[in-house]
């Protein structure tokens, strides 16, 4: 596909710099840089993107039966965004959960492959959402996408769902999923070939959430781990949610309105969740994309921890709906909004117009990227707003109330799941290597690069 605009100079060294460039992105079955030898024997992983990187996951797995799937293909929301590598033909997809960073890209690989998308009830219900947000924002930022909206109407009927634990079949192989704990509906995935046992993590985390149950290890002889929070240790979850409940009272007892800009599905859920038990005489507002989500996750009980719990949440909180809802909140003690980022979406606006009231206050609540509006005004006390670089004056609280595991939890859950072998993916080089140096031999650490392709047996 020709794309005529900026795009991305993918796996250089200055990955990151916008190009003024005309360039096919993909051409099917001929810019893919898949070896075509056969496999020997093992299993043969290679990772299209989301190895030494935090996001842009895709990976392929094949055995010398033949038998060969994708796990995940999404894109990294950065400014530019970053693209994986091309997919070799594939007839099945396992998507791990509904993140943009592992799903963005689905839909190029059954318009062009003809591929099967396998995942949870809930991730196929959300996924329609997620991809048109994406198609949107490529469209008025003006970044290339590699697919279109006939390739998205394909992905929407390229379902298949699976429930968790229930093992169903891929060629050679049985599969089946198992709670990852990191959002509702998020799995890991135990594959079963004719010589060994893999567990893919996908995003997880073993703590019990405001809306999930955390991730049980399973036993096997490869596991292929996030690395996120490699070297790092979150504060005690109770404690940083009463920190920060705290806080929220703090604003709103002097006057002020508290900001909450929250990812659109996990963390904005997650925040009401909180506020509801822990201050529920609140007057909370909730604004952005998801507000849409969560009704699939009201329609998907299964995958919610205490879904009953999360009924009366929704029934309490108060939707923003239509543009004078949006400035009925401004008189809210608190409006949680979407982007997470401050990257667009409902918080600029709001921003804009408490930023003059100093007895306001924003409290973010997640990872703040590079160059993501969130980390300017962490690092600058600026950020743009409708294309004007703006001095925000207000009080700025971070909270660490992520859905990741941490390097301990991650410690823990390795040494339970008793690998052969364990590889570390999704994670930047610092995290990598603080993680895989908590394992000398059993389990072996591996530490995969993108476009490289390992070959590994059962021991």
């Amino acid at each position: 596909m020709e794309v005529e605009g900026f795009l991305p100079r993918m796996g250089s060294s200055d990955e990151g710099v916008l190009s003024p460039t005309t360039m096919v992105l993909y051409t099917p079955g001929r810019t893919s840089g898949y070896p075509e030898e056969e496999v020997k024997e093992g299993i043969r992983i290679h990772f299209l993107g989301g190895a030494e990187e935090v996001g842009n996951v895709g990976c392929i797995l094949e055995d010398k039966t033949g038998t060969r799937i994708l796990i995940d293909y999404g894109l990294a929301p950065t400014k530019p965004p970053r693209y994986p590598k091309e997919s070799p033909p594939v007839d099945h997809v396992i998507i791990t959960h509904s993140h943009i960073d592992h799903i963005g890209m689905a839909p190029w690989v059954v318009g062009n492959h003809g591929a099967t998308l396998h995942g949870t009830t809930l991730t196929e219900a959300v996924s329609e959402i997620m991809w048109r947000d994406t198609y949107k924002v490529s469209s008025i930022e003006g970044y290339p996408l590699p697919w279109d909206m006939r390739d998205l109407d394909a992905a929407l009927d390229a379902w298949q769902s699976h429930d968790i634990g229930e093992w169903f079949e891929i060629g050679a192989w049985k599969l089946r999923f198992h709670r990852a704990g990191h959002i509702p509906g998020a799995i890991m995935i135990e594959i079963q070939t004719p010589e060994l046992t893999l567990l893919w993590s996908g995003d997880l985390d073993t703590r019990e959430g405001p809306n999930v149950v955390g991730a049980q290890p399973v036993k096997c002889d490869i596991l292929c781990m996030e690395s996120t929070y490699g070297g790092k240790e979150h504060p005690p979850r109770a404690e940083e949610e009463t920190r920060f409940v705290e806080r929220v009272k703090e604003v709103v007892s002097r006057g002020g309105v508290a900001l909450i800009p929250a990812f659109a599905s996990g963390r904005g859920q997650d925040i009401l969740r909180i506020l509801h038990k822990e201050a529920p005489h609140l007057n909370v507002h909730y604004d952005g994309m998801g507000t849409r989500l969560t009704k699939y996750w009201l329609n998907n009980p299964e995958h919610i921890r205490n879904p009953e719990e999360l009924e009366k949440v929704w029934r309490w909180a108060r939707k923003v709906r239509s543009k004078s809802d949006r400035k009925k909140a401004l008189d809210a003690d608190v409006i949680v909004t979407t982007s997470g980022m401050l990257d667009g979406g409902p918080a600029i606006w709001y921003l804009n117009r408490l930023r003059h009231d100093l007895s306001n206050a924003i409290l973010l609540t997640g990872y703040q990227a590079e160059k993501s509006g969130g980390r300017q005004l962490l690092d600058k006390g600026k950020i743009p707003i409708y294309g004007n670089i703006t001095p925000i004056d207000l009080d700025i609280n971070q909270f660490q109330l992520s859905n990741h595991a941490s390097h301990s939890d991650m410690t823990n859950f390795i040494q339970a799941c008793e690998p052969n072998q364990v590889l570390f993916f999704h994670g930047d080089e610092e995290a990598r290597k603080a993680i895989s140096s908590e394992f000398r031999q059993k389990p072996k650490p591996i530490l995969p690069l993108n476009g490289n392709t390992l070959n590994l047996s059962k021991s």
